[in-house]
Protein backbone atom coordinates (compact mmCIF):
# COMPACT_ATOMS: atom_id res chain seq x y z
CA UNK A 1 0.00 0.00 0.00
CA UNK A 2 0.93 3.52 -0.85
CA UNK A 3 2.22 5.72 1.52
CA UNK A 4 -0.10 8.98 2.76
CA UNK A 5 1.25 12.33 1.69
CA UNK A 6 -0.43 15.33 3.86
CA UNK A 7 0.79 18.93 2.35
CA UNK A 8 0.98 21.81 4.68
CA UNK A 9 -2.12 24.81 3.88
CA UNK A 10 1.64 26.65 3.71
CA UNK A 11 2.82 24.52 1.02
CA UNK A 12 -0.44 24.32 -0.98
CA UNK A 13 -0.74 28.27 -1.37
CA UNK A 14 3.11 28.76 -2.11
CA UNK A 15 2.87 26.50 -4.74
CA UNK A 16 -0.51 27.63 -5.75
CA UNK A 17 1.25 31.37 -5.88
CA UNK A 18 4.18 30.65 -7.47
CA UNK A 19 1.81 29.13 -10.66
CA UNK A 20 -0.41 32.34 -10.45
CA UNK A 21 2.79 34.98 -10.19
CA UNK A 22 4.11 32.26 -13.89
CA UNK A 23 6.83 30.66 -12.47
CA UNK A 24 5.52 27.64 -13.84
CA UNK A 25 3.74 27.45 -17.04
CA UNK A 26 1.77 24.54 -16.81
CA UNK A 27 0.04 22.90 -13.50
CA UNK A 28 1.75 19.41 -14.05
CA UNK A 29 5.32 21.56 -14.53
CA UNK A 30 4.67 22.73 -10.56
CA UNK A 31 3.51 19.60 -9.68
CA UNK A 32 6.88 17.61 -11.25
CA UNK A 33 9.04 20.42 -9.71
CA UNK A 34 7.54 19.65 -6.23
CA UNK A 35 7.23 15.78 -7.07
CA UNK A 36 3.31 16.02 -5.98
CA UNK A 37 1.71 12.98 -7.20
CA UNK A 38 -2.07 12.64 -8.39
CA UNK A 39 -3.31 14.67 -11.34
CA UNK A 40 -6.00 16.85 -9.70
CA UNK A 41 -4.07 17.43 -6.45
CA UNK A 42 -2.49 21.40 -7.33
CA UNK A 43 -5.72 21.34 -9.35
CA UNK A 44 -7.61 21.64 -6.16
CA UNK A 45 -5.54 23.42 -4.61
CA UNK A 46 -5.93 26.35 -7.16
CA UNK A 47 -9.60 25.74 -7.02
CA UNK A 48 -9.49 26.70 -3.40
CA UNK A 49 -6.66 29.05 -2.85
CA UNK A 50 -5.92 30.66 -6.56
CA UNK A 51 -7.73 32.74 -8.45
CA UNK A 52 -8.31 30.14 -10.95
CA UNK A 53 -5.96 31.25 -13.87
CA UNK A 54 -4.59 28.20 -14.15
CA UNK A 55 -7.72 26.06 -14.72
CA UNK A 56 -8.91 25.61 -18.34
CA UNK A 57 -12.24 28.00 -19.22
CA UNK A 58 -14.68 27.29 -21.82
CA UNK A 59 -15.52 30.23 -23.87
CA UNK A 60 -18.78 29.94 -25.65
CA UNK A 61 -18.95 32.17 -28.61
CA UNK A 62 -22.36 32.47 -29.89
CA UNK A 63 -24.40 34.25 -32.78
CA UNK A 64 -27.16 36.81 -32.31
CA UNK A 65 -29.67 34.29 -34.33
CA UNK A 66 -28.24 31.62 -31.81
CA UNK A 67 -28.51 33.95 -28.52
CA UNK A 68 -32.06 34.52 -30.07
CA UNK A 69 -32.82 31.24 -30.64
CA UNK A 70 -31.98 29.81 -27.10
CA UNK A 71 -34.11 32.68 -25.75
CA UNK A 72 -37.23 31.47 -27.83
CA UNK A 73 -36.47 27.92 -26.96
CA UNK A 74 -36.63 28.95 -23.31
CA UNK A 75 -39.84 30.63 -23.87
CA UNK A 76 -41.52 27.93 -25.29
CA UNK A 77 -39.63 25.55 -22.51
CA UNK A 78 -41.88 27.72 -20.14
CA UNK A 79 -45.22 27.59 -21.93
CA UNK A 80 -45.08 23.92 -22.15
CA UNK A 81 -44.13 23.45 -18.43
CA UNK A 82 -47.15 25.68 -17.75
CA UNK A 83 -49.68 23.40 -20.21
CA UNK A 84 -48.42 20.64 -18.87
CA UNK A 85 -49.20 22.25 -15.31
CA UNK A 86 -53.10 22.90 -16.28
CA UNK A 87 -53.52 19.74 -17.44
CA UNK A 88 -52.13 18.20 -14.34
CA UNK A 89 -54.47 20.06 -12.62
CA UNK A 90 -57.67 19.29 -15.12
CA UNK A 91 -56.51 15.51 -14.80
CA UNK A 92 -57.01 15.57 -11.06
CA UNK A 93 -60.35 18.15 -11.18
CA UNK A 94 -62.07 15.46 -13.45
CA UNK A 95 -61.20 12.45 -11.04
CA UNK A 96 -61.97 14.57 -8.36
CA UNK A 97 -65.65 14.90 -9.93
CA UNK A 98 -65.95 11.58 -11.43
CA UNK A 99 -65.48 10.16 -7.46
CA UNK A 100 -68.09 12.61 -6.54
CA UNK A 101 -70.61 12.03 -8.85
CA UNK A 102 -69.75 8.21 -8.56
CA UNK A 103 -70.46 8.23 -4.68
CA UNK A 104 -73.73 10.46 -5.58
CA UNK A 105 -75.17 7.34 -7.88
CA UNK A 106 -74.09 5.07 -5.36
CA UNK A 107 -71.12 2.78 -7.73
CA UNK A 108 -67.62 2.70 -8.04
CA UNK A 109 -65.76 4.29 -10.32
CA UNK A 110 -64.29 1.32 -11.48
CA UNK A 111 -68.34 -0.14 -12.11
CA UNK A 112 -69.62 3.29 -13.85
CA UNK A 113 -65.80 3.37 -16.05
CA UNK A 114 -66.72 -0.65 -16.86
CA UNK A 115 -70.18 0.89 -17.65
CA UNK A 116 -69.74 3.95 -19.88
CA UNK A 117 -66.35 2.37 -22.35
CA UNK A 118 -66.15 4.97 -24.79
CA UNK A 119 -65.84 2.97 -28.17
CA UNK A 120 -63.83 4.48 -30.91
Amino acid sequence: MGRLISYSEAFKMQVVNELDSGKYDTISGAARAYEIRGGDTVRKWIIKYGKNQQLRKVVRVETVKEIDERQQLRKEVKKLKSAVADLHLDKKLETAFLEIACQRLGISVEEFKKKNVVKQ
